[in-house]
């Protein structure tokens, strides 16, 4: 069973994203449980000594805020369930932080919400963002940003940080999301209930008719998850290239040892290639809005060092299109190279064509970074 896409000998050079629920980091009951903290960090502080990119999508603001302000579970209030979160939040940081920078780690926190992700700027920024912290070894601890994310506190759109996790992985090219539940993996029923329950190794599709059958229910008193939301992440990720497993969040070093091959949980492989879901979104999902073009050393540059397009190797824009639009890029000849997001609009591609990324402000007034298309945001054709 091979987890990872890109790395033979296990955690070096691979991405993983890892998912912590509130169930999980209170060990069940209604504080965050200091040891469970403890022992995923240092899982995640190992993978990363081994040179793995690790990023954390984690729950357990609510769960913090109650213990503050000395609130009982089960309250449904969403004013406040809001303040729980605010209050919480720089709870769950500040341990956090403590536990890293033990481990000598330095962290980030990214607070999200679906109309981040679906705004094509946000999408933009949050990817060049995210992998651009986890490239400079800095492990991003990502949350949902439940002070104004109403729907998310109603319970019905992201789903206890599940479908977060999934949509972070495929927004920094995940090799593998390992989202860590409070039971052991899938079963055929619920554990806690059917005492033969059997837990499936290997699922390799999921249809709507199992996110209904294994999902049980999607509520419980101290998150908002579930396995149903489990599931259907598994479904979102594993569609964008991206392998997963859910397994339990209180194994023994589950991590380290899920990405050295010992087989636990239960895996979901991904139904299509990185490259597959990325040609889609961006050939299909989106209309490409314009073009640029680029010299023989770009087109080197992109396809044989599998490098980001500067703007020193682009002489002409055409079309009109805006920072965060899909543009096309094409040769000399006008032979599509590939395709790509860009970083600014066809003005502003006008003014700065052909200089050095160091001149990009001198000529603009203002700099969203040194490339016109950054190689994480680029399909090559």
């Amino acid at each position: 069973m091979r987890l990872l896409t890109n790395s033979e000998g296990g955690a070096a050079e691979c991405r993983i994203v890892v998912k912590a629920g509130t169930r999980l980091l209170t060990g069940g009951g209604e504080r965050i449980n200091l040891e469970v903290m403890t022992a995923l960090v240092g899982q995640i502080a190992r993978m990363h000594a081994r040179g793995a990119e690790m990023l954390l999508v984690t729950s357990g603001a609510v769960a913090a805020g109650r213990h503050v302000l000395g609130v009982a579970a089960g309250e449904r209030n969403l004013p406040l369930r809001q303040a729980l979160a605010a209050v919480g939040q720089s709870q769950l940081m500040a341990l956090y932080d403590q536990l890293f920078r033990w481990q000598n780690i330095s962290i980030s926190q990214a607070l999200l919400s679906r109309r981040d992700i679906a705004d094509r700027l946000g999408y933009i920024n949050i990817r060049n963002t995210l992998t651009a912290l986890a490239e400079r070894r800095v492990v991003p601890i990502i949350n949902e940003n439940d002070v104004v994310a109403v729907e998310e506190l109603k319970g019905d759109a992201f789903g206890d940080n599940d479908t977060l996790s999934a949509l972070v992985a495929n927004l920094v090219d995940a090799d593998l999301l390992v989202i860590l539940s409070d039971v052991d993996g899938v079963y055929t029923a619920d554990p806690h209930i059917d005492p033969a329950a059997r837990l499936i190794p290997v699922v390799e599709h999921i249809s709507d008719d199992d996110v209904q059958a294994l999902g049980g229910p999607s509520w419980d008193a101290s998150g908002r998850g579930g396995m149903r939301a489990k599931l259907s992440a598994a479904r979102l990720a594993t569609a964008s290239g991206v392998n997963v497993v859910i397994a339990g969040g209180r194994t023994p070093n589950v991590i380290e040892r899920l990405v050295q091959g010992e087989i636990l949980g239960t895996f979901f492989p991904a139904t299509a290639t990185k490259l597959e879901s990325r040609k889609r979104w961006m050939l299909s999902g989106l209309s490409i809005k314009g073009e640029v073009g680029v010299d023989d050393g770009a087109v080197r540059a992109l396809r044989q060092r599998n490098r980001s397009l500067l703007p020193v190797g682009v002489f002409r824009a055409s079309g009109r299109f805006e920072r965060g639009d899909i543009i096309s890029v094409v040769d000399k000849q006008g032979a599509q190279v590939g395709c790509g997001i860009a970083n600014y609009s066809a003005a502003d591609i006008a003014a700065i064509k052909g200089r050095q990324s160091p001149d990009i402000a001198d000529a603009l007034g203002y700099n969203y970074g040194d490339e016109i298309i950054h190689r994480s945001n680029m399909v090559i054709v």
